[in-house]
């Protein structure tokens, strides 16, 4: 599953530098003036986990199967881009489908690099940014109006209910606001979902700071944090030249300069940090000699839909989970040695899957 992340923002934010160093390419250009990424780019990282590799050694697994991450780096958005100013709004439908968005935001100074507005406002930037994907929100909506309208009066009851949905984002956008700010049933979210509004994902704030601010942040993210707090949000802290850096270095290099820099992790860890818990999601693994594997599955999930992210079969046909906690799998040293001193557990299918379980499923088809 893992999950895929749009990344917008403002020109010279600094949005393509991150999306170079989060995704180790240089796909993307980034160069010192507006509309530099003419072409939506898409890159996918590995999800970092330590646990994988530890199960990965004792499990003497011949692979290893990170989840993994989907970003997708948009042309810079400005004023006016749902009305065809600048080149931003010709790539907003590859976000669509994304699980989450997040707004890169300027929270440094630097004379040497423009700023299409003039003066740096990371909440002004983030005002801007929304606005653009609210009129496209509005946009899209009003074009399916006339014809869901018109299905509605044939007595089609998903036609009527999907209208009533479309009414009050229509209202919510039109009043300022953005579609995910409306509290929506349990039961209308297949619909909401259908409608791939940009305002209904859910907003990761990324505070692009300068080298000396990448510990502790400033005065601009400190803006963006009680922004990101009100709404509901998560925002992290991030210098792109840092991580710029931190690409082009092996690993043991890697860890000197964070160290150097009071930092204990890199920016992308962090990004991943935020997006699962933005999303809701966790990880199990599977491990044997084979492979060791991490799964990513939303919170809460049963064993059942668990095993749905291996194959739809393990779901179907599933008779039984057979979890050992990663702590338990580290402790005894494998399946055998946990399964020998009781600590290998056989669920059912309420059982509810925990963050660094390791699962073997039984299914029959």
């Amino acid at each position: 599953m893992g999950f895929k992340c749009g990344i917008v923002g403002l020109p010279n934010v600094g949005k393509s530098t991150l999306f170079n160093a989060l995704t180790s390419t240089a796909v993307a250009q980034a160069e010192n003036y507006p509309f530099c990424t003419i072409e939506p780019n898409v890159g996918e990282v590995a999800i970092p986990d330590s646990r994988l590799n530890d199960l990965a050694t004792i499990s003497n697994s011949q692979n290893i199967v990170p989840t993994r991450m989907t970003f997708v780096d948009i042309a810079g958005l400005v004023k006016g881009a749902s009305k065809g100013e600048g080149l931003g709004n010709q790539f907003l439908a590859n976000i669509r489908e994304m699980d989450a968005i997040a707004y890169v935001l300027r929270c440094f100074e630097d004379p040497n690099i423009i700023h299409v507005d003039g003066n740096v406002d990371p909440i002004n930037d983030a005002e801007t940014v929304e606005t653009e994907l609210m009129l496209s929100d509005l946009e899209s909506l009003e074009k399916r109006l006339p014809a869901l309208e018109k299905k509605s009066k044939s007595n089609d009851s998903e036609a009527k209910d999907l209208l009533k949905i479309i009414k009050l984002c229509l209202e919510t956008l039109q009043n300022g606001s953005p579609v995910r700010s409306i509290k929506f049933h349990e039961s209308d979210f297949d619909m909401v979902n259908s409608l791939q509004l940009l305002t209904s994902k859910p907003v990761l704030y990324v505070c692009n700071v300068d080298e000396s601010s990448s510990a502790s942040g400033n005065e601009f993210s400190e803006k963006v944090f009680q922004l990101a707090k009100s709404e509901g949000a998560k925002s992290v802290i991030i210098s792109a030249s840092i991580e710029s850096e931190l690409s082009q270095l092996g690993i043991q290099d890697q860890t000197e300069l964070l160290a150097d820099l009071g930092l204990q992790e890199p920016g992308l860890v962090r990004v991943i940090q935020a997006g699962y818990e933005l999303l809701g999601l966790m990880t199990y693994f599977t491990s044997g000699a084979k492979e060791s594997r991490a799964w990513t599955i939303p919170r809460n999930s049963t064993a059942p839909r668990a095993a749905r992210e291996i194959h739809t079969d393990f779901e179907k046909g599933f008779i039984r989970a057979e979890v050992i906690s990663y702590a338990d799998y580290v402790e005894f040293g494998g399946e055998n040695k946990s399964r020998e001193s009781g600590k290998m557990r056989v669920e059912g299918k309420d059982y509810i899957v925990q963050d660094g379980d390791v699962i073997l499923f039984r299914f029959n088809v």
